[in-house]
C-alpha cells in the first residue's frame, strides 16, 4: 500500500517499494526530494534542502525546485503593461528584473490526501490575494502531487477569483542531481528552436538549436536558455541519464508547458531543467501568455519518471 505521511514541515509520499517523494507545503509547496529504488539503492534526484524548516529563508536566489506563478523567469525592469495599466512588481528582484513569480515562499495548506493501492496524493491550496501592487489581481493555485510506481506527477490548477481578466503564466523550478557532477551526464531534448535572448530577455526571435537532439554529454556545456518543445516526443520531452549506471530522469510535460528552460549552474553538482507555460517576460512579450477570464480554471501538467535503462 501507498501511503501518506504528514510531519510539521513537511509532507512524504511512500510506496510499497521504497518510492519517496517530500514536499514543503509551507514554501510555495515545492518538491524537495523524490527518490526511487534502482539497482537496490534509493537514488535521489532532486537537489534537496538539508532543513525543511529553514527552506523559506533559504529559497532565494537559487530558487530550487520552487513553483513558478503567476510568472516564469523574468519580467523586464519588473514592469509591464497589461490592458492600458502599468504595473510595477516589488516582491523580488534580481539584476533589475522580477523573478520566479509570487508564490515561491508562500505558505500552502493541505486541502487533501489518498492512498490506496497504486497511488499516494497530496493536494495543496494557497489564495493569493493581490498583496503585490504589481499584480493585483485574486486568484487560487492547487497542486497536486501524485506518486505512482517509479513516475511523479505534478499538476497545478489556477482559478481566478477577480473580477477582471488577468494575466499568466506557470512552471517549475527543479534542480535535478544524478550523484555526480553534470558535466559527466548526457542530455537529450525535443526542442530545435531556442529563444533568442538579450540579458536574459526574450528578444522575440526564434533561433536553430541543434545540440541535443541526440544524447550528447554535457561537458562544459553552459546553458540559461529557453527552447520551445516541438510536438514530435512521443514518451519523455527531456531525459537527463549517467551513462555509467543506465539510470536516467525523464521529464514528460503535456501541451500545457511548451516551453523548457535548462540552466547549468556554476557549481555544476546539478542542472535545473524547467517546465514552463509561455516565454520568459511574457508578461511584455507575449509568448505564451494565458488570460484567464474571471471565474476560469487553468490546468498545467508534468511528470518525472526514474528509471534504468540499459
Amino acid at each position: 500500500m501507498y501511503r501518506v505521511e504528514t510531519y510539521p514541515d513537511s509532507i512524504q509520499l511512500l510506496g510499497p517499494d521504497g518510492a519517496m517523494a517530500e514536499i514543503i507545503p509551507g514554501c510555495g509547496a515545492l518538491l524537495n526530494r523524490f527518490s526511487v529504488p534502482v539497482q537496490g539503492r534509493a537514488v535521489d534526484v532532486i537537489d534537496a534542502f538539508a532543513n525543511a524548516a529553514a527552506v523559506p529563508e533559504q529559497i532565494k536566489p537559487a530558487f530550487q525546485s520552487a513553483k513558478l506563478s503567476p510568472f516564469v523567469c523574468r519580467i523586464r525592469e519588473s514592469r509591464y503593461r497589461y490592458r492600458d495599466v502599468e504595473y510595477l512588481l516589488n516582491k523580488f528582484a534580481l539584476n533589475g528584473s522580477a523573478i520566479h513569480g509570487l508564490l515561491f515562499d508562500e505558505p500552502f495548506r493541505l486541502a487533501a490526501s489518498e492512498a490506496g493501492p497504486d497511488e499516494a496524493m497530496v493536494e495543496l491550496s494557497f489564495s493569493y490575494r493581490g498583496s503585490d501592487p504589481g499584480y493585483p489581481f485574486f486568484f487560487d493555485c492547487l497542486v497536486r502531487y501524485t506518486l505512482h510506481g517509479p513516475n511523479l506527477t505534478l499538476e497545478t490548477e489556477i482559478l481566478n477569483r477577480d473580477k477582471r481578466t488577468l494575466p499568466l503564466a506557470d512552471g517549475w523550478h527543479p534542480y535535478f542531481t544524478l550523484g555526480k557532477p553534470i558535466d559527466e551526464l548526457e542530455l537529450q531534448f525535443h526542442g530545435r528552436e531556442m529563444l533568442e535572448f538579450e540579458n536574459l530577455i526574450p528578444t522575440g526571435r526564434k533561433v536553430p538549436y541543434s545540440h541535443f537532439q541526440q544524447f550528447e554529454r554535457i561537458g562544459a556545456t553552459e546553458l540559461d536558455n529557453a527552447f520551445q518543445l516541438d510536438s514530435s516526443y512521443i514518451s519523455a520531452a527531456c531525459v537527463l541519464r549517467d551513462p555509467s549506471t543506465g539510470i536516467q530522469i525523464e521529464i514528460t510535460p503535456d501541451a500545457s508547458y511548451p516551453v523548457l528552460q535548462i540552466y547549468t549552474p556554476p557549481h555544476r553538482r546539478s542542472i535545473a531543467i524547467e517546465n514552463l507555460s509561455g516565454a520568459p517576460d511574457n508578461f511584455n512579450n507575449g509568448i505564451g501568455l494565458i488570460e484567464l477570464v474571471p471565474g476560469g480554471t487553468q490546468s498545467f501538467s508534468t511528470m518525472f519518471t526514474v528509471r534504468e535503462i540499459r
